[in-house]
């Protein structure tokens, strides 16, 4: 019994030292390939980076306030970082947007046309394509002519809100 169990704990020991060895290895090649690109960049952030504070989805780099303003304010605040405000293009980037802020202001209006919702952009919205919060869009209290996205309990999606409240906002650049 007790020679059984002296064996049954140096395999388990070899086995311990073996996957620490493999780990250890997989960590020491993965270091090797972040200093290779640190190299190449120079030392510096990857080319195709975002600037500081920025999040970086896909193509595409997010900056999430923690800031109040308008839409319209929170628009001119993206513009002034070169960006404008998020444009949603898939549920996967919505997926990625949803939950940073309880409601943020994101680049969709309808202001031209009451129900026919377009991005910043000029382009339309698919509503098919993109989860909205129940029962939205629905104009209730009259003027909600500009797109957020709600990330709260039971109210989880694109909303239409009254241009003049005071919420976070996501500005959206393109990787450069």
């Amino acid at each position: 019994g007790q020679y059984l169990c002296r064996e049954l704990f140096l395999s388990i020991a070899l086995t311990c030292s073996i996957l620490f060895s493999v780990v250890k290895l997989y960590c020491s090649v993965l270091f090797v390939l972040c200093c290779d690109m640190m190299l190449v960049c120079g030392g510096e952030t990857l080319e195709h980076s975002c600037p500081q504070s920025w999040l970086m989805f896909g193509s595409s780099c997010y900056y999430i306030s923690s800031q109040r303003k308008s839409w319209d304010d929170s628009r001119q605040d993206c513009v002034q970082r070169n960006a404008d405000l998020v444009i949603i293009n898939s549920r996967q980037e919505q997926n990625f947007l949803t939950g940073f802020t309880a409601v943020a202001w994101i680049g969709m209006t309808d202001r031209e046309v009451e129900g026919t919702w377009i991005w910043v952009d000029g382009t339309p919205v698919n509503k098919d394509s993109l989860l909205w919060a129940p029962g939205q869009p629905d104009g209730a209290f009259g003027g909600e002519d500009c797109g957020d996205l709600h990330t709260m309990i039971n109210f989880i999606g694109l909303n239409d809100f009254k241009c003049s409240t005071r919420n976070q906002w996501i500005c959206e650049k393109t990787l450069t």
